[in-house]
């Protein structure tokens, strides 16, 4: 069977996964960082209400939906570059946080998240002993 490709088909494609559509927005740009014990993860929606953010927690899984809804009445729209409808994203996290403490904070445009380390992935000293006087303490 002879089928025919289409190149800007596949280059439309690509396009809408990484710049999204008005159906489908592309993912919500995002910073992600650690200062001591705290990693710290930011996402960018501006124009978004407060309201309309969800941010949901499951095992390691943290999901933040947010949506920009439509424009109310019947405007004729001079340009439209800005993605309206449902926004998602989800991060996968290392068993070494604490899922139970995650703060999260919304302002100017910025939903920022505080995720604390786990105490049990802290570091520790552990003592040494044996049967000579000298005991030695090594971090684990």
């Amino acid at each position: 069977m002879l089928m025919r490709t289409d190149p800007f088909r596949e280059l439309d494609r690509l396009a809408q996964q990484v710049l999204g559509t008005p159906a489908r927005p592309a993912a919500m740009a995002m910073d992600a960082w650690r200062d001591g014990d705290v990693f710290h993860v930011e996402f960018d929606l501006p124009g978004i209400s407060p309201d309309s953010i969800d941010l949901d927690v499951e095992r390691n899984v943290v999901t933040v939906r947010a949506e920009r809804g439509e424009l109310d009445g019947d405007v004729e729209m001079l340009a439209a570059e800005r993605p309206r409808g449902v926004f998602s994203r989800q991060l996968v996290l290392g068993d070494n946080v604490d899922t139970g403490h995650i703060e999260a904070s919304y302002e100017s445009g910025v939903l920022k998240l505080r995720i604390p380390v786990a105490e049990k992935a802290k570091p520790r000293k552990i003592t040494i002993t044996g049967k000579t006087e000298n005991r030695q303490s090594i971090n684990a």
